[in-house]
């Protein structure tokens, strides 16, 4: 059952840690040779690709205390590893993993890091 959110802007809504939020691509409702496939055959496949809208921070790195230098600023500033995607990015995951949602009629998976199979990144696409 997904997650229904009221109308809000998309541009407001914050990844957090290592969770990526992909808009899934329009599966084909024809095979190859032209036979139309009923509504439900999709949802059973394991993986599914979709668009990458938004990248949480990362993974979170702990803050490293050095005693031994009382001079320097002891920024509590938390840094984190980076994630591999990028917005705009086309994602292979696995559909089991994910968190679907509903926003403004359309739906949206969250999903972690690692449920990512593998990142198609084409640059030239948006030049």
């Amino acid at each position: 059952m997904p997650l229904e959110l009221g109308e809000q802007n998309l541009d407001k809504f914050i990844m957090v840690g290592d969770r990526v939020l992909i808009k899934p691509k329009s599966p084909l409702d024809k095979t190859k040779s032209g036979l139309y496939l009923p509504p439900g055959v999709h949802e059973k496949e394991k993986i599914h690709a979709g668009y990458v809208l938004k990248v949480g921070p990362g993974y979170p790195i702990p803050a490293i205390n050095e005693a031994d230098e009382p001079w320097k600023d002891k920024s509590e500033e938390v840094k984190y590893v980076p994630l591999q995607p990028k917005v705009g990015d086309v994602a292979l995951y696995m559909s089991k993993s994910g968190y679907e949602i509903e926003f403004a009629k359309e739906k949206y998976i969250i999903i972690p890091h690692s449920a990512i199979l593998m990142l198609v990144r084409d640059e030239g696409l948006f030049i």
